[in-house]
Parts: C-alpha cells; structure tokens; sequence
C-alpha cells in the first residue's frame, strides 16, 4: 500500500480553525524552551505545570489501575510453546508466509513528517493542549511498551524458532517508529518522554504467556479499529483535524492491523489456547478487560474526542463493535455486546469513575480520598462482575478461513 500524507484537507481547513480559535492567539510557548518554575524546592515544573526531570523531558504520569503498562512473561514457557526441536509439529507454512510480508515493511517511508505539525502545535492551546499532551503521553507509552516485549521476545526465541523471533523483531520495528513519532510530536509541545528512563524504572506487570498473547492481539486488534474510525471521521470532517498525525492512521493501522493477524496465526498454531472451558474464560475476561479499559478511558478524556468531532459514546461502541466481530473470528467465546443491559452497566461505571476522578482531584488529604473511593471501587468491580456473567456468544476458534483470509 503506497504511504501518502495528504496535508491539502488540513491546510484547507486551517483558515477554519483559526477563526475557531479567534479567542486565543496561538503563540509558541516562550520561544523554543518552556518557561520553567519552581513549584517546590528541587521540583522543575513548566509553564503548564507539568513535572519535569530536566528541561524540556516530562515526568511520566502516574501510574494507574488505567494507565498503559509495560509487560514482561515466564520467556522459559514462551519457548516451550515455539520451539521447534521440543513442537515438531508446530504448523509453520502460515507463519512463514507472514515472515515475508513484514520483511516488505509496508510503512518504512510512511513517517516522514511535514512542515504542518509545529504550527498546528502552536494552534493547540488552553485546556485542550493539556488534554493533547496527555493523549501524546498515553499513546507514546502504549506503543514503546509493545516494543519492550516484542523486542524481548525476538531475543529469547532467536535460537529455538527464527521464523517467530524475527517476526516478534519487526513487530518491535512497527512499534519503534510508532512510539518515536509520537515522541517526536509531543517535541511540538515543547515536551518529550525519556523512553530509556521509562525502561529502566516503570513498574512491569507479569502476565503468563498465554495471557500475552490474548492481550495484545485484543490490543492490536481494537488500535487498527481506533485509527481507522478516526482517520475516516476526520477525512469526513477537515475541520475538526487539529493536528496532521491523523493524517498518517489510514496506514499506520495497518501496521496494527498486521499484527493482530499475526497473533491470530499464532492462536491457530496452539490449538489448546483456543479450545475448552479454561480459553472460552479466559477469552470472555481479556474481552471485558479491554473493552471497559477503553471506555472508562477515553469516557475520562470525553473532551479530546470532543475536540475531534466525535461523540465518545458513540466512538467507543462502534470500536468495541467492530473489535468483537472480529474477535469472535478467532477466540472461542466473547461477550454479547447486544444483551439487553450491557451498556447500561458500562455508563453506570462511567459515572463510577467519574466520582473517582473527581475524589483524586480533590483537595482532601490520602487516608480521606482513600476512604470515599471505597463505594465506587466496589461498584465498578461488581459491574465487572455482573458483565462477567451476562450472556456470550460461543464463538469461532480453528474454523478460522485459513491463510487466504491473510491478505495484505
């Protein structure tokens, strides 16, 4: 697929924003630097109040139940599942084919930037700005925490299956430039992450392999449908296009998009992470995690989609939608979408996590915050549980369409 970046609509529809933004003169945030201060003794913060580790390089948000993860396995029983000496018949014709087409590298000149991106930063001010640099923040972390694993992976199994390492290496490729670019971006905003501080210092979650690999197929699989409903939106609609990253989606999910299939070969190629009670549970609970994941998310953010164009309610049942009927091609059970109920569970913990946004906001000393979060924490966990055990759709697992359904 030929990579484009069509600046015509964003430049088209500049004139547009800017007489949107009459209010606010847009002006390059003290020059280059940030205006720094002193918000306590030995704590540099900016101009926008964000914590910095030295000029110009943001803290990491904090850590949340919410926030993206950085991921590590057992890579003793990764190697159990791929090692060819020890699976002889591990079913590789598939795989192989897939090694072929991400060694074509389909975006390697995709992610060029043009002149738009620093004027369209300036263009970005007030409250939503603050809103912009977390999306940034939040999507540079999701990305280079799929990097770290990939990367990881590609390492260990170098030895027992070339064909999965080298696949898992490119997958970490993909993930590389995503993360570097979005990196890049929030450069527009007078900020950046420090990805080799965020490697040696984030807190890992350990998760066994089976669980690694229907977390990010999940992950890959709801990012494809995230960019795409996005890039559609905005092509349809210029003047809500703020920034011209959007402009590069159509492609870049792509990249998502190869991946997910790629973790759907390996699903066929281990038929017992596919079959029986414990994968039907197992399907269902990544399924729900995901799902409210993003939903109480991006409810939290309402006004970066907002600011898009775009109802979040909206935006998030067509992904969650769209990411479900695929799944369904795939793991043997998913959640009913469309069960009477469903939805009314998922706003109810919207307004949940609104209270505990609102209590963490507050000027209330710890043990106190602690204290009122208690009765919407157990609200959410019982609507969890509730969606738990609302009906599924037994579903797809080996009688997936073969290769031929890999088409890039």
């Amino acid at each position: 697929m030929q990579a484009t970046c069509s600046t015509r609509c964003f430049t088209a529809a500049k004139a547009s924003r800017v007489a949107r933004r009459s209010a606010a003169q847009p002006v390059r945030a003290a020059a280059d630097t940030p205006r720094l201060e002193k918000a306590k003794a030995g704590e540099m913060v900016d101009s926008m109040g964000y914590k910095l580790m030295r000029p110009g390089v943001k803290v990491a948000a904090k850590e949340t139940l919410l926030t993206p993860r950085f991921y590590t396995t057992d890579f003793d029983e990764v190697d159990e599942i791929f090692n060819l000496k020890k699976n002889p018949n591990l079913p590789m014709e598939e795989l192989d084919a897939m090694l072929e087409e991400f060694r074509k590298d389909y975006n390697q000149k995709h992610f060029v930037r043009n002149e738009g991106f620093a004027e369209a930063a300036d263009a970005i001010q007030g409250d939503l700005r603050k809103i912009f640099i977390e999306f940034l923040e939040r999507s540079c972390t999701a990305e280079f925490s799929g990097f770290l694993l990939y990367k990881e992976l590609g390492r260990r199994l170098k030895d027992s299956n070339p064909c999965v390492a080298e696949i898992f290496t490119l997958l970490a490729r993909d993930e590389a430039r995503h993360a570097g670019f979005i990196n890049k971006a929030l450069s527009d905003f007078n900020l950046a992450l420090d990805l080799g501080f965020l490697t040696k210092n984030r807190t890992y979650t350990f998760f066994k392999p089976k669980f690694i690999i229907y977390a990010t197929y999940l992950s890959e699989k709801i990012g494809y449908w995230r960019y795409i409903t996005m890039y559609r939106h905005l092509q349809r609609n210029p003047d809500n296009q703020l920034y011209p990253m959007f402009e590069y989606f159509e492609n870049w999910c792509q990249d998502e998009n190869r991946h997910g299939d790629f973790l759907t070969a390996v699903l066929k190629a281990r038929p017992e992470l596919l079959n029986g009670l414990e994968a039907r549970l197992w399907s269902r609970f990544f399924c729900l995690s995901v799902y409210i994941t993003m939903y109480l998310n991006d409810h939290a953010r309402h006004y970066f989609y907002e600011a898009l164009g775009l109802n979040t309610t909206t935006f998030d049942r067509h992904v969650i939608l769209e990411t479900n009927n695929a799944t369904e091609r795939v793991f043997p059970e998913v959640p009913d979408i469309e069960a009477p109920g469903f939805w009314d569970r998922m706003d109810r913990m919207v307004g949940y996590n609104t209270k505990l946004v609102e209590i963490d906001n507050s000027d209330a000393p710890e043990w106190l915050k602690k204290l009122q979060k208690l009765p919407y924490t157990e609200r959410i966990l019982a609507e969890c549980l509730q969606l738990f055990f609302m009906p599924t759709k037994r579903t797809g697992s080996l009688d997936i369409e073969g290769s031929k359904g890999y088409v890039y």
